[in-house]
């Protein structure tokens, strides 16, 4: 019985969601296999190799220009690193992607840590 769960999301832009892994300490491979429970794998275009046991395997459905999230969230590992679904790492994803966009506007970007955990950003020419 497999464990693995897919989200859709709207990952586009691998260099952001890279950043965002950067950022959380993790790395992003290329063609591998995404580690689940008992020795379960999952090939991924792209796999988040996470510290714990379990891995993130991200595929594109067929005609699909983004990426869904797939991972085996037993025993909370995953949620440990990344946030309960994905929150933390969609987060970062979206400020870093908000920060490419800006920077090719040739807009300055300025980041804050909110006391709650969010991140503001401003934007300004």
């Amino acid at each position: 019985m497999s464990h693995f769960t897919t989200i859709q999301t709207q990952i586009r832009d691998v260099a952001a969601l890279e950043d965002a892994c950067t950022e959380l300490g993790l790395e992003l491979l290329r063609e591998a296999e995404a580690r689940g429970y008992a020795k379960q794998t999952r090939k991924g275009e792209l796999v988040i190799r996470l510290n714990g046991p379990y891995d993130i395997a991200a595929n594109r459905a067929e005609g699909s220009d983004h990426y869904g999230l797939t991972t085996d969230w037993w025993d909370g590992h995953v949620e440990k690193e990344v946030g309960p679904e994905y929150g933390r790492l969609l987060q970062l994803y979206g400020v870093h992607k908000t920060i490419r966009e800006a920077q090719k506007k040739r807009l300055r970007v300025t980041r804050r840590q909110e006391s709650d955990g969010s991140i503001k950003l401003t934007l300004a020419a």
